[in-house]
């Protein structure tokens, strides 16, 4: 009888707490109504381009026809995951990959430190002149386009280019460095290093002067020097940017640049340039296989999606930074 008679009063209760939150809601619209104007283009852009496409992830799971359309297409064998079992069974699956994982690790190992050991450094630049030097040297690559950037690549890493020519005394392989497949991910990687450090270091210097400057002088008072400072101090003073920043990097790990990729790459060197979003255009666009490429997609995505949920859920219980 107790718990009978206590069920409509917990019911009324959650009914009274959810009216007041939406009352709370419809006040503070009210009330901030120019700022809620100024964030609804970026609602609707998320909602036309993002939230909407989501719709045509079924088409993973069916066998799309443009012709059916979306909603008529058959649904595909084995429960609709038939597209999945022929991309996990296929000699592509392990080379895509593997490919995918060695090019965007490699850029988060090698990659991912150079911007904060870039602002940490500029930090430490007392020159004004000379650091706003650095400062747009450093950030000009991030403008160009890719396009153009890829061709610069290609121009100097081409037999008798400036690149070529001056790492053949240490032992590199004669004749264009984008021909080898050995030379693609140290070249992919090295160039991304270049084009977007300086761009990368903007949030870190931003970040570093929030430090409170009367930590500096009492370490200095206790004698304390660069080094020392630079450890106890800045470097715990911008780990929460570090953190946030490496769980989003994560979140793309399995997203390799797909233009940049396909600007430089060529046939000879599919083994170990050939990526999934390389390999889902070719599938998708090219050979016509759209429910294939669009199954290959969205594990691509999903694991990206576990990525970025696992390291946050490391990081809340690690550290106090996390992205929720």
């Amino acid at each position: 009888m107790t718990a009978n008679t206590a069920s409509p009063d917990k019911s009324a209760s959650k009914d009274s707490a959810f009216r007041a939150y939406w009352r709370k809601v419809k006040i503070d619209m009210i009330k901030d109504f120019d700022a809620y104007l100024l964030v609804l283009p970026v609602i609707i852009y998320y909602l036309i381009f993002h939230y909407k496409p989501m719709y045509g992830a079924i088409i993973a799971f069916k066998n799309y026809s443009p012709a059916a359309g979306v909603m008529g297409s058959p649904w595909a064998s084995n429960f609709g995951m038939q597209h999945f079992i022929s991309f996990f069974s296929s000699h592509f699956f392990v080379r895509v990959i593997r490919n995918t994982l060695v090019i965007s690790l490699t850029s988060l190992i090698v990659g991912f430190p150079a911007p904060i050991i870039l602002a940490l450094l500029l930090n430490e630049v007392r020159c004004d002149k000379y650091k706003r030097l650095v400062q747009t040297i450093s950030y000009l690559p991030h403008f160009i386009s890719t396009v153009v950037l890829c061709s610069i690549i290609v121009i100097f890493t081409k037999q008798g280019g400036l690149i070529n020519q001056m790492l053949i005394p240490f032992g590199l392989k004669s004749g264009d460095m984008l021909g080898h497949a050995e030379y693609f991910v140290p070249v992919y990687v090295i160039s991304g290093i270049w084009s977007s450090v300086g761009w990368g270091s903007i949030i870190y210097l931003a970040a570093l002067t929030g430090i409170d400057q009367e930590l500096y002088e009492a370490a200095r008072i206790d004698g304390a020097n660069r080094w020392q400072q630079t450890i106890h101090i800045t470097l715990p003073g911008i780990t929460g940017t570090i953190v946030i920043l490496f769980i989003l990097r994560m979140g793309s790990v399995m997203n390799v640049g797909f233009e940049k990729v396909m600007l430089l790459y060529n046939s000879g060197i599919y083994e170990t340039a050939d990526v999934i979003s390389t390999y889902v255009y070719r599938r998708g666009l090219l050979d016509f296989s759209w429910s294939y490429s669009a199954a290959v997609g969205l594990f691509n995505s999903a694991i990206n999606f576990i990525l970025v949920v696992t390291f946050n859920k490391i990081s809340s219980k690690v550290s106090e930074y996390s992205l929720w």
